[in-house]
């Protein structure tokens, strides 16, 4: 009975899986089959209830538990797993997805009554979003369970490029410049990457992430391929340098976008580290070691910069965004110690998917407070903001998820005597506290009654409500996710008050100053370079254009020259053939008379 038991489970899984990634693609496809059906003028409801469901079979797969499925056919030969890591980052992000699909039944409403009364650019608008947003879906889940290198690639690349209908819904001004930055950057990132695994590949003779793990940890280049790997996949993952489609995306995306962008789709460039780089192996040479505390400043420098750039914004969602590249940056600090301190790792890790998991839900309940702050309903302002805050409060660390998740990764780094890193963290909580607060104040100010939609209400609530609660529903062991003693708390919530200490100072000071700190940053810096570039070698090229057109014009006088000698040759040629006999007999006199010579005695 063991082996039917066994094949039977395998099968169960394996049909999950399956319908976990084609169910997504055939809801695009009836989406898009129903558009042509109705015709210009008839009436689609996009985000019906079937559009809803996109993520719920991986929420199946992810209740089935651990599995496996090889496919030798598929390109080079898929592997898809569900690991103890793949598991509990596909299910908060199914989650996310989900609620988000939720919360946008309510948000495009008013775009869908527009697109049912005949206004055609909110029908575009909507088959868009309505079909690339299952197929963005889709390459999150692959990239999750995908375990061989071209499955993940494939993935990381669906996600990547369907998620430009994302950014460029509305279609404004702002909306197209964020599109476009986030698409350079994201082709960027890609070609990274893909050098890498090629790179990688090539050298170690691997099709899998595991075998890529270990090929770049013995390979003579491995330091370089980690490196360009890691910028390839920073740029999702909002690297100080690299994250300038961040602030400039996240403010002009629909609020459930944005939740999905900074929550779920951020975190696929984290993914991609844990997935590539040879975190926790203790024989590496030292060069690892060096990259590994590059990349340990690099998060600190995101973890700080960003939130003292993020509290001068004006706009909500790019202070949000400001507070993403500042906890990410944190992260991103915690897989430097994969490299750092690999010894420790084993305990890093299952407390840095606990903050990445909390992180998801509680960044997607912030922004999808931004769309409710806009439609306040009809509660209490007082209960509104106890609720639009308690996310914010929790990433800060000071109660709920927020508090487990940040006991877990600094006990596990006391446990290495990394106190100046855990000072250090602790420090970049303020600023997370700060940003939150900035950025509540910032909704207080822009904040609007009206009706709101139930969907787009209870979407956030629930989201709020599993961020609060990540521990006991992300599948994690109970022992990777301790809860603070009480003599620890103090230790934990003194960030939060000198945070909102400093928001204030913030608000105070900058707040009546007309200059505004553009969002985006580095980006106007690479966008003037970028100019100056294009202006210059548009000049070398005009130059060139002056030299060829001189050469030109020189060689067509050459050959004008040429022509009028050619031509008095041929005028010749008529005297030469009349006067050809007497020519000779002048020829033959003159060879006479030089044999004579030569033959007169000296």
């Amino acid at each position: 009975m063991l082996p039917d038991t066994l094949t039977s489970s395998a099968l169960w899984f394996n049909s999950l899986l399956g319908l976990a990634l084609l169910w997504p693609l055939l809801l695009s496809i009836k989406v898009m089959w129903r558009h042509v059906a109705a015709g210009d003028q008839g009436v689609v409801q996009y985000l019906n209830g079937w559009w809803l469901s996109a993520a719920w079979p991986a929420l199946g797969l992810v209740l089935v538990g651990n599995g496996q499925w090889i496919l030798d056919g598929w390109i080079l030969g898929g592997q898809w797993e569900l690991t103890a890591l793949s598991r509990a980052w596909l299910m908060f992000t199914a989650l996310l997805w989900a609620l988000a699909a939720l919360h946008a039944r309510g948000y495009f409403a008013h775009e869908q009554a527009e697109a049912n009364a005949g206004d055609t650019a909110a029908r575009r608008r909507l088959l868009r979003l309505a079909v690339l947003w299952p197929l963005t879906l889709t390459g999150n889940i692959l990239l999750i369970v995908a375990q061989d290198i071209a499955s993940f690639y494939l993935g990381f690349s669906l996600m990547t490029f369907a998620a430009y209908a994302l950014v460029i819904h509305d279609e404004s001004q702002r909306a197209v410049l964020g599109a476009h930055v986030y698409l350079i950057m994201a082709v960027l990132g890609e070609g990274m990457v893909l050098g890498g695994f090629l790179w990688v590949a090539g050298e170690a003779q691997v099709l899998t992430l595991e075998g890529l793990r270990e090929g770049i940890a013995q390979a003579p280049h491995g330091v370089a391929i980690a490196a360009l790997l890691w910028g390839g996949f920073g740029i999702k993952a909002g690297v100080i340098g690299l994250h300038v489609w961040l602030p400039l995306a996240h403010p002009v995306a629909p609020a459930p976008a944005s939740a999905v962008l900074s929550g779920a789709m951020i975190k696929a460039g984290l993914l991609g580290w844990l997935n590539v780089l040879p975190l926790g192996n203790s024989l590496l040479s030292e060069g690892f070691l060096r990259l590994g505390q590059l990349i340990m400043v690099v998060g600190l420098l995101a973890a700080f910069g960003a939130a003292i750039y993020g509290v001068m914004q004006r706009h909500p969602k790019a202070v949000l965004a400001y507070s993403s590249i500042s906890q990410m940056g944190m992260m991103t600090t915690l897989v430097a110690t994969g490299l750092t301190a690999p010894d420790n790792w084993h305990l890093v890790w299952p407390a840095l998917v606990l903050f990445v998991a909390h992180h998801a839900l509680a960044k997607g309940a912030l922004f999808m407070g931004t769309s409710i702050s806009e439609h306040l309903p009809a509660w209490p302002l007082t209960l509104m903001w106890a609720l639009l805050a308690l996310p914010g409060l929790s990433l800060a660390g000071t109660l709920g998820a927020g508090m487990v998740s940040k006991w877990g990764f600094k006990s596990a780094l006391y446990d290495n005597e990394q106190t100046t890193l855990i000072w250090l963290l602790s420090l970049a909580a303020i600023g997370t506290a700060a940003l939150v607060s900035v950025a509540l104040w910032r909704q207080w100010q822009q904040r609007q009654v009206g009706k709101g939609n139930g969907w787009q209400l209870y979407a956030w609530l629930a989201t709020l409500g599993l961020a609060l609660i990540t521990p006991v529903w992300l599948p994690l062991p109970a022992e990777s996710m301790p809860f603070p003693p009480f003599a620890e708390w103090p230790g934990l919530v003194w960030p939060l008050p000198l945070g909102v200490l400093a928001a204030g100072l913030v608000l105070t000071l900058w707040t009546p100053r007309p200059f505004i700190v553009p969002t985006g940053d580095l980006w106007w810096l690479y966008a003037a370079l970028g100019r100056a570039g294009a202006n210059v070698y548009g000049a070398m090229v005009h130059r060139l254009f002056i030299t060829k057109a001189s050469i030109v014009t020189r060689a067509l006088a050459m050959e004008t020259l040429l022509m009028k000698r050619l031509e008095q040759l041929l005028a010749s040629d008529a005297w030469m053939r009349r006067h050809a006999s007497g020519l000779m007999m002048a020829l033959a006199v003159g060879l006479v008379a030089l044999l004579a010579w030569e033959n007169i005695p000296s």
